[in-house]
């Protein structure tokens, strides 16, 4: 390229072909400022003379700076300029872009601090000629990154760097390319990481170029960093399934073997023989040599009386629990495994913020979490950047246990100070760091440092955090521990106030959330705002802050007062979600709950922002009390839609789908091929009850141990009518809700009726001869059929679980006859005539109740007719006859046994009971017996 077009130290930069490769060039720290000098550059960051007027608007507040950049682009785009090809332009133009993104990210992400004043090189010298101009500039620009009311962190630095990047690699883009579109992604995520909360506006964009990336033609390498950058896209946004999927296919295309297992060791110094640890063991397809010189932050000690530094694993012979594994990992010596490539590892770490963002909360994925950052920081990365990374994946997992807790926080504030320290610059003295920032650690020594070309080259892959929420995720965990003060000094520092209230209002210091607030928003009554009894309590302000949406929503939730919650939507612009999700709770705690107040504004919420998954569940509970179930339907199909694993989601679609009342669909129509006649396709009476069988057993399938859900699918499954019946679903129901609750209800978690059913359905449909196979037992009915399954219900689940059922004891009789073993049959009739008298004895004999006198009369008739007298007289099942000689009876005096019941029952009953009705019976039954 010419010398009269590039300077030297450009020439062969905008030679790289930017469609080579997913990941468009790296520039280093030498290229950025020639950049922003070049004469293409000046024109549209607004040094030209010919600017001035533009530029005035700006210094007024008139105008946008992002959007003058990006009309400049496009206007320098229309002509030729200084000699160049309109490939020429487009390239310095992208180039430009990704320069300023990187020192954006240098600047506020990474380190170390920037060789240069961002405000000098980049915006025109009347945007900054003093420091009150300056600010207002930067104010503006950030105020501009407001997306659907979610405002960008007021103080953010070097804010212009940013607004240069979403100008010329977002607005003034309309290239196809996957450099393109790769750069609108990255930069749309960055806007949105930069907000308060997901923006559904940027969410779209963002989710439209991965669907193009998705589709376009990748190699190996380019395709692996894609998905795991969309899985780190798909976790910040809420979608964890989709994120583990792309991971999974990530370490399919690397060929990179990992797997969670357990290896024998010791966990803690007084263990004195090895148990089984969880680990991740893992090695890359192309694996670095140990000689690599690895780096990172201070990995701090952690000292504890009981726990190891680090697992020790017995050695790979003595470890039992590795058969699992592939041949290459059971290679892997898990106290000395080899150092991951970077994309290996930061796909371990992806996986771990997978793991958490779903319930960190929980203690068996906090267990499961670990082990991949343990991965990643015993084995050494030999990347700055994703070291330091894994170092704050351990911080935020070991912060909720007792003995790593102090190791976890001070790991956390060294990661601050470390960040703070490497991205804090002055602007008046560009090439000086600021006044040394003070920091709560000994400052990190320059070994512990690395230069911003290897910080940055991995970052896309990692689920970065800006300095400023690093910082406020730090003052989070000081409120967790109690370090109140501390929090609050950390959130005041930086002027986050809606924290710094939301601190007071946990602590049940409502009033000083309330005035911290309302200064923001209100003028003060008195004379003075410094006085401290001022309650903020004039006119709003005539300049509203950026966040004043989410400040008012705050103070509605103080002050309970839905007129807070419309203005935050109104000045808004109607765009800000979040008012009208605090609204409808508002109306919901009122009593009565307004719910179609709290309806309408759970609509106007997810106009806005349809992505919203919680709204579309709350909102389809909203529905189901005003028993508008089609509408439930429709918005519990968008929640699972959204989150495939919300259990709560899938149970609620099932109840609105089986008490909705639409229409069946009409029976198709369809062409007989050979005959060309119409045919009616039959449809299913069914359908609705299937439909909500199908979202329960998923439910189930989310929430294995929650018995509610396994009684509904019992219930909706045993509703559909033999032989429609889904007799698997009721048969696993009902052992799975015995399992849960067996030990603690006992016999009443069997649904009786439903029981009944499978048994009827047992005893009629099937003859039992032809279900018996042969096996090593002789002949027995396969299990892995519906009477198989039955049998082994009743078997292995029913009757261990009997006490006082009688009506249970007679349908296990039922089972034992249809298997002709009548011996085992009248066995279950005597233990239900046995449970009837006990649980009716006092109220029959002592008492004097009629009712339970006549339920031990009924239990008696049929223990002798249906009992005694049916089964005493059959042969034996297990005493056949041999050699001609006569069969072995059930019961050889039945006769006796049933006359010494009938005599029993009628010597306890002769008080009460003497020539009553149920008396007269049992004297017929005697006589039936007799023969009398």
């Amino acid at each position: 390229m010419a010398e009269s077009v590039y300077p030297p130290t450009l020439n062969g930069v905008f030679d790289a072909p930017l469609n080579a490769r997913y990941d468009p060039v790296r520039l280093t720290s030498e290229h950025i400022v020639p950049i922003f000098k070049l004469p293409l550059a000046r024109k549209v960051l607004g040094h030209d003379a010919s600017d001035s007027e533009a530029v005035a608007k700006i210094v007024n507040s008139e105008s946008s700076y992002t959007t003058f950049v990006a009309d400049q682009a496009r206007a320098v785009l229309q002509t030729a300029r200084d000699g160049l090809t309109l490939e020429q332009i487009q390239s310095q133009l992208v180039h430009i872009g990704l320069a300023a993104l990187f020192s954006f990210l240098q600047s506020n992400v990474t380190g170390p601090p920037l060789d240069f004043n961002s405000a000098e090189v980049v915006l025109p010298s009347s945007l900054r000629s003093n420091t009150a101009t300056l600010r207002a500039v930067r104010a503006k620009i950030i105020r501009d990154l407001s997306v659907d009311g979610e405002a960008a962190y007021k103080l953010t630095p070097n804010s212009e760097l940013f607004s240069v990047a979403k100008a010329l690699l977002v607005d003034a883009s309309n290239d196809a390319s996957v450099p393109a579109k790769t750069a609108r992604v990255r930069v749309n995520f960055l806007h949105q990481k930069m907000l308060s909360e997901v923006t559904s506006t940027l969410q779209d964009e963002i989710y439209k170029d991965l669907e193009g990336l998705a589709k376009a033609e990748l190699d190996v390498e380019e395709r692996g960093r894609f998905l795991l950058e969309r899985a780190i896209i798909n976790t910040h946004h809420g979608f964890d399934g989709k994120a583990r999927a792309d991971l999974d296919q990530a370490s399919q295309v690397r060929n990179f073997e990992f797997a969670l297992t357990g290896k024998l060791g010791k966990r803690t110094k007084f263990q004195d023989r090895d148990i089984s640890q969880l680990v991740v063991v893992a090695k890359s397809a192309d694996e670095t040599p140990k000689s690599t010189e690895l780096s990172g932050p201070k990995n701090l000690d952690l000292n504890d009386d009981t726990l190891l530094e680090a697992i020790s694993f017995a050695d790979k012979k003595s470890s039992t629990v590795s058969d699992e594994l592939s041949a290459g990992l059971q290679s892997v010596d898990p106290n000395d495994q080899p150092i991951l490539n970077p994309v290996d590892s930061a796909i371990l770490l992806a996986m771990a913020s997978a793991i958490t963002n779903t319930a960190p909360e929980n203690g068996l994925t906090r267990e499961e979490t670990q082990p991949y950052a343990t991965r990643v920081l015993e084995g050494g990365s030999s990347n700055w950047q994703i070291y330091t990374e894994a170092l704050l994946v351990r911080s935020r997992v070991e912060g909720f246990r007792s003995r790593t807790v102090e190791r976890s926080v001070l790991q956390l504030q060294a990661l601050v100070d470390q960040v703070i320290a490497d991205t804090a610059t002055d602007d008046s003295a560009a090439q000086q760091p600021s006044s040394d920032p003070t920091t709560f650690l000994p400052r990190p020594e320059k070994s512990e440092s690395a230069p911003a070309s290897d910080r940055l080259e991995y970052i896309w892959l990692m689920n970065f955090s800006t300095r400023w929420n690093l910082e406020a995720e730090l003052a989070k965990r000081w409120v967790e521990l109690g370090g109140l003060r501390t929090a609050l000094e950390i959130y005041e520092r930086l002027q986050m106030w809606a924290e710094a209230a939301l601190c007071y209002a946990a602590t049940e210091r409502e009033a000083k959330a309330r005035t911290m607030v309302r200064r923001q928003l209100y003028e003060a009554k008195g004379p003075s705002e410094d006085d401290e009894n001022e309650q903020f309590e004039g006119p709003e302000r005539s300049t509203l802050p950026a966040d004043a949406p989410r400040l008012f929503c705050i103070l509605g939730d103080i002050e309970k007062d839905e007129k807070l919650y419309e203005r935050a939507w109104d000045i808004s612009g109607q765009r800000y979600s979040r008012a009208q999700r605090s609204l409808a709770r508002h109306y919901l705690g009122l009593t009565p709950p307004e719910l179609e107040k709290a309806e309408a504004a759970y609509r106007k919420g997810l106009h806005v922002n349809r992505l919203n998954q919680s709204s579309w569940f709350a909102l389809g509970c909203v529905q189901l009390e005003l028993q508008r179930f089609e509408d439930a339907v429709e918005s519990f199909t968008r929640t699972v839609q959204l989150d495939d694993t919300d259990a709560e989601g899938w149970s609620n679609l099932a109840v609105a789908t089986l008490r909705s009342t639409a229409p069946e669909p009409t029976p198709e129509v369809e062409i007989d091929e050979s005959t060309g006649e119409e045919v009616v396709k039959e449809t299913d009476p069914h359908k609705r009850k299937r439909d909500a069988l199908a979202a329960l057993l998923r439910a189930a399938q989310l929430k294995h141990s929650e018995a509610r859900i396994w009684d509904n699918v019992l219930t909706v499954a045993a509703s559909i009518p033999p032989p429609a019946t889904p007799f698997r679903d009721v048969i696993t129901a009902q052992k799975r809700i015995i399992e849960l609750l067996g030990e603690k209800k006992g016999e009443k978690c069997i649904d009786l009726p439903i029981l009944s059913m499978l048994v009827d359905f047992l005893v009629t449909a099937f003859d039992y001869d032809s279900l018996l196979i042969q096996s090593g037992d002789g002949l027995v009915v396969r299990t892995g059929t519906i009477p198989g399954q039955i049998i082994s219900l009743v078997d292995n689940n029913i009757v261990p679980l009997i006490t006082h059922s009688a009506a249970l004891w007679l349908l296990v009789s039922r089972v034992e006859m249809f298997r002709n073993r009548p011996s085992r049959a009248l066995d279950a009739h005597e233990k239900a005539w046995r449970a009837t008298v006990a649980a009716s004895a006092q109220g029959a004999f002592q008492m004097g109740d009629e009712k339970p006198w006549m339920a031990v009369v009924r239990a008696t008739e049929k223990l002798v007719r249906d009992g005694y007298a049916r089964y005493g007289p059959m042969d034996h099942e297990e005493q056949k006859a041999e050699g001609g000689a006569e069969a072995e009876m059930v019961m050889r005096d039945w006769r006796f046994k049933a006359r010494s019941a009938v005599r029993g029952i009628m010597g306890k009953g002769k008080e009460f009971w003497e020539d009553s009705e149920g008396w007269e019976k049992l004297k017929e039954l005697q006589s039936e017996v007799t023969g009398n």
